[in-house]
């Protein structure tokens, strides 16, 4: 096991990646109940080796991280006499631990919590960080707050029952780590792409563990995303905006890829052959990023209307004016973040979208 810190304006949170569930009550204030929010999947799979204590059920989906489950919840907790002693557990993946951290943060103007981890994508990003908050319409985690949980539990044999998709989502966000932060992870990954698909335990503890403590140096460095954070957001902009076209589609019962990993792998591409147009890497770094991306089984192909895609990331919640702020690669395992125009990005996503 390896555990990383991360010490926030509200308090400071601790990662602990290859804990089990098992273990969680080692955790947990001494003499309180927790109140445990998961969803129906996790309960149905691990139900049985849940700490002590109520539990409180979400539905699974994009769909039902709003307002009104928020609200659902809160009335729950009030139904169940919780105080500001309460310490409310999320477990589950990152639609859960957005959602619970909301809660816990607004519930009473705030109480403890924290989660275990129960997803790839949760793990190496939703549930570290502090971000936590809720879509609005069409706006992606555009309600939310910053807050740290105090424990994060990333345990590594829950992932044996995710689906291979699931594993693909939560290996596009392990790319995005290696590209903006560090080449050697990247090309750990290359060296290593079926051990990581058959989540080889050694590889996945690795990549796991090398993406947290990238992700925590960078939280403490910038909690608020006033500057370096912002990095963390390489691929995002664009990959949003495919992400809420997605969710369009399967609302619509039409075919289309599904998750945020997914999303952000499209958006990863754009955004490479965006920093390959502004003279920063070459064609060949574009073909390796996104080679790489294929071999995970993530999608690569830009094959979405310019139109939709320039009104779906125009909601992004990173716009200022008519400006937004926007990641670049300068190299493999370096970002660069700048402010550039709306009109600019449109310009080029004009040039690359069918």
């Amino acid at each position: 096991m390896k555990t990383f810190q991360v010490k926030g304006q509200q308090g400071s949170s601790s990662i602990h990646v290859g804990e089990h569930l098992s273990n969680t009550g080692t955790y947990l204030p001494v003499g309180v109940t927790p109140i445990i929010i998961t969803d129906e999947n996790i309960k149905a799979l691990y139900g049985e080796k849940f700490p002590k204590g109520p539990v409180l059920t979400i539905g699974t989906g994009e769909n039902i991280k709003t307002l009104a489950t928020v609200e659902e919840l809160l009335e729950k907790l009030i139904a169940l006499s919780c105080d500001r002693g309460s310490f409310i557990l999320g477990i589950g993946g990152g639609i859960v631990t957005d959602i619970v951290g909301f809660v816990a943060s607004i519930f009473l103007r705030g109480v403890r919590f924290g989660f275990v981890s129960t997803s790839l994508l949760a793990q190496v990003d939703a549930s570290v960080g502090g971000k936590n908050g809720v879509n609005l319409s069409a706006f992606k985690n555009m309600v939310g707050v910053f807050n740290q949980p105090e424990f994060v539990i990333c345990d590594i044999d829950m992932l044996e029952t995710l689906p291979k998709t699931e594993i693909s989502n939560g290996l596009a966000e392990i790319v995005k780590h290696g590209l903006i932060y560090d080449a050697a992870l990247l090309s750990f990954i290359e060296d290593n792409l079926q051990k990581a698909l058959n989540l080889d335990q050694d590889t996945i503890f690795r990549l796991v563990a090398d993406s947290v403590a990238i992700k925590s140096r960078v939280v403490q460095l910038d909690e608020r995303e006033a500057g370096e954070r912002r990095k963390l957001n390489f691929g995002h902009t664009i990959g949003h905006g495919i992400e809420k076209l997605d969710q369009e589609k399967l609302h619509q019962q039409k075919p289309g890829h599904t998750g945020h990993g997914r999303a952000v792998s499209l958006g990863m591409v754009a955004a490479a052959m965006f920093s390959k147009k502004k003279g920063m890497i070459a064609q060949t770094d574009v073909d390796r990023i996104t080679t790489l991306l294929k071999s995970l089984n993530l999608p690569v192909e830009l094959d979405y209307k310019a139109d939709q895609i320039i009104e779906t990331a125009s909601r992004d919640k990173k716009k200022q004016g008519n400006n937004l702020y926007f990641v670049f690669l300068e190299a493999l395992g370096t970002a660069r973040v700048e402010k550039i125009r709306y009109a600019e990005m449109n310009e080029f996503i004009r040039s690359v979208f069918t």
